[in-house]
């Protein structure tokens, strides 16, 4: 029996061929500095582990979950948006409860889009939304993100058939790979777009905490008119370190929400009552252990940028996330030059190009080791001679 079309049709999974060189080379008995993950290097928070400890040994906590999540997280949810944003949710009718937000971005296409219909997607942008197209029998059109454009989509680019195609739109500020940030006039603008044409907006706020310099990242829903057009995705792996706990959540436009919770019916049942329990402690108590947090990447901003910059290597600092997009020196390509720096100094990054082909000429760095590794990595870089001070 061969695999369905759909299968066939799927991209190929960037990260796990990300990995797999890294891997190799640390069996090989290598010191790897690994800069090219997106797993936070930090643990869990001890008051959310404690709240998970005490939430599986209630013999409560056993058995199903509502399929639409516990109130409890709900209203966790809805309350965080109020305390951090001003933006009121109601718990019952505005918010999806997503075991992971990767299912969200890919279950979205499935659940509200028909074949023909387009997917707008920026470019470059996190490779596994990619992965919704196929299974919905959907096509994609890119936006091109570019520096000179401090990395938001220009609307104005997009041209009138991709308009009439298109009936969703994602974008991600703090953005992976890039490191920019949006502010409220992009947001507003978008939603004038998104009216204008007829498309739903979803927003990825993974980043949402992360923001440099003392500037809070802005949520898409702050902006008038955010829940007419679409929604916004928050997940807890970053703010809170909770990578493998794989729990997040969606808010925003009632008619999208239940558009998720409607597939998720039919395709889970239910997510842990601990694990929700856990991420309601996380969304509710004191955020000391983000900005903590946020202080910590911008201590290892610092050490990245003012070493690459000490080298001669021409970069720009990021606003946000816990990426850095840096430059591909000439006479290489991104893959290139990371495949060069693995084989040469067993340093991994990310080539810009597998986020897209607007990717090519940069390589994704990421801020989760200390700053003497990062340091470390900077120094073995030198050591190649490949940049001029």
């Amino acid at each position: 029996m061969d695999f369905s079309n759909r299968l066939h049709n799927l991209p190929d999974q960037f990260f796990a061929t990300l990995v797999a060189k890294a891997s190799k080379a640390i069996e090989e008995g290598r010191d790897v500095i690994n800069l090219g993950q997106g797993n936070p290097d930090q643990p869990t928070p001890p008051h959310i582990v404690k709240a998970m400890q005490e939430a599986v040994a209630d013999p409560k906590t056993h058995r199903y979950s509502p399929f639409r999540g516990l109130g409890t997280l709900r209203q966790a949810a809805a309350d965080f948006y109020k305390r951090e944003y001003d933006v009121d949710i109601d718990p019952d009718l505005e918010v999806a409860i997503l075991s992971g937000t990767k299912i969200g971005f890919v279950e979205l296409p499935i659940a509200l889009l028909n074949p023909g219909d387009s997917l707008l997607l920026p470019d470059p942008g996190y490779p596994d939304y990619l992965s919704g197209a196929p299974l919905a029998d959907i096509t994609l059109d890119l936006m091109k993100l570019e520096q000179a454009n401090g990395y938001l989509p220009n609307y104005n680019d997009v041209s009138e058939s991709v308009r009439q195609r298109a009936k969703l739109l994602y974008l991600n500020y703090p953005n992976n790979p890039t490191g920019a940030t949006a502010d409220q006039a992009f947001f507003d603008e978008t939603i004038e777009f998104a009216k204008q044409n007829d498309i739903a907006v979803v927003h990825d706020f993974a980043y949402g905490a992360i923001g440099f310099e003392g500037q809070k990242p802005v949520s898409f829903l702050q902006s008038e008119g955010a829940k007419d057009v679409g929604i916004e995705v928050y997940t807890l792996s970053k703010t809170y370190n909770m990578a493998g706990w794989r729990i997040g959540f969606a808010v925003g436009n009632s008619k999208m929400i239940e558009a998720l919770n409607l597939i998720q019916d039919h395709l889970f049942a239910g997510i842990f009552p601990a694990v929700q329990l856990a991420a309601a402690e996380a969304l509710s108590a004191s955020q000391a252990c983000v900005d903590d947090l946020v202080a910590l990447y911008e201590k290892r901003r610092h050490v990245l940028v003012g070493e690459c910059r000490r080298i001669g290597w021409n970069v720009e600092a990021p606003k946000g996330s816990f990426f850095a997009w840096l430059p591909v020196p000439e006479g290489f390509t991104s893959v290139e030059f990371s495949d060069y720096l693995l084989d040469q100094a067993d340093i991994a990054v990310a080539a810009g190009s597998g986020f897209g082909s607007a990717g090519e000429g940069f390589v994704r760095v990421g801020l989760l080791v200390d700053e003497q590794r990062i340091k470390e990595a900077i120094q073995r870089i030198e050591k190649l001679g490949i940049f001029t001070k």
